[in-house]
């Protein structure tokens, strides 16, 4: 089976993307992917660098079982387009940030997350809000989204990896 790399962008790379890195991470390991597939997460703006996810993310995060502990902001680099298959941006805006940024010779796929979402009114919304600003709520409602999403895009990676190996 080839490998893969996948990168997680948001903003500041403390709320939506380090809950997807996590999320997706989990799946990935419970699968027995992790040789397989590797995944990191980047933001497009350089508030936060080198900081631990937002407090409010960790926890919410640790309520369902992922670790975020290791985790540390970091800036998406034009260099993430030779690395990641799947640049994989949170909203429209990360989107436009990264294609501002993106090789003309890049041959992976710059998506947004929910594009990946197995559930018809998660696609329709089209973007995982950024909770930063809200209320406690907003950090559920984006792991929710999260979770649907990156079963989703895991799911469309393992396809892919499949019809690569016949």
């Amino acid at each position: 089976m080839n490998k893969v790399s996948v990168l997680f962008v948001c903003l500041g790379n403390i709320c939506r993307s380090p809950t997807a890195h996590a999320v997706f991470r989990s799946m990935v390991e419970s699968r027995g992917l992790s040789g397989q597939i590797l995944v990191d997460s980047a933001g497009t703006g350089d508030w936060h660098l080198g900081h631990a996810p937002d407090r409010r993310t960790s926890a919410q995060a640790a309520e369902r079982g992922y670790d975020m502990s290791d985790l540390r902001a970091r800036l998406v680099e034009p260099k993430d387009f030779e690395q990641f298959d799947y640049i994989i941006g949170m909203d429209h805006e990360n989107i436009s940030n990264l294609m501002l940024i993106r090789p003309a010779d890049y041959t992976g796929h710059v998506e947004l997350f929910l594009s990946f979402s197995q559930k018809p009114e998660n696609r329709d919304q089209t973007v995982v809000p950024d909770p930063y600003y809200g209320g406690e709520n907003g950090f559920s409602l984006v792991l929710d989204l999260v979770e649907d999403a990156a079963a989703g895009l895991l799911n469309h990676i393992v396809a892919e990896l499949e019809r690569g190996s016949q």
